[in-house]
């Protein structure tokens, strides 16, 4: 049995798009929490996804080796309100859309497929995005996340030492680095990961 014959409900990336859309008009986010926090951040992550949709470019020699990998699934682990997954989610869809149809993006909800992020803890945390590939016989070919390398870092030095700073803080460190790299750090750690 595939660990993601579980799963319920999946979304395209334009399908998830418009349960954003829908939630930020209707005020709410995924998962059981309906707080003001993070439907405040639900906002925000739909404007931070448009952005990337229209900045976001996909190196050359990417665009090409996505083009030869072996067929694949690509189970993406969020929720509405994660900003990590705002900023990767559509360099992701751009990866996908240039695959002549060898990758197929499917988004779940953590909240409602946790036997399934807990095989996938990070620090014994269920932190998100998780992106986990597999192949058309359900093998597991490679697992990203929760964010690039240099981001995860941040967050860890913080975690060891807050040195006075909010979560607040790192947030934006966080987001300005984000916005700093462009993606450039996401589609270097696909290109070393992308069998084919």
């Amino acid at each position: 049995m595939n660990l993601f014959d579980s799963v319920n409900k999946s979304y395209s990336y334009a399908e998830f798009m418009q349960l954003m859309e829908l939630l930020v008009a209707e005020g709410k986010t995924t998962g059981p929490a309906q707080t003001e926090s993070l439907i405040f951040y639900t906002k925000l992550n739909l404007q931070r996804m448009r952005r990337w949709e229209k900045t976001f470019q996909l190196q050359e020699v990417l665009a090409n080796k996505v083009k030869i990998v072996k067929p694949q699934t690509w189970w993406l682990i969020t929720e509405a309100w994660c900003g990590d997954s705002a900023q990767t989610l559509s360099g992701m869809q751009k990866m996908q859309e240039s695959s002549l149809g060898n990758i197929t993006l499917k988004i779940i909800m953590r909240d409602e497929n946790l036997s399934i992020m807990d095989q996938y803890l990070t620090n014994g945390t269920r932190s998100i995005p998780i992106l986990i590939s597999v192949d058309k016989q359900g093998n597991e070919l490679f697992h990203w996340g929760p964010r690039p390398a240099p981001a995860q870092k941040i967050i860890i030095d913080w975690k060891a030492d807050h040195a006075g700073r909010s979560y607040e803080d790192i947030e934006k460190i966080l987001h300005t680095w984000y916005a700093q790299d462009k993606g450039q750090t996401l589609q270097e750690e696909f290109l070393s990961i992308l069998d084919v």
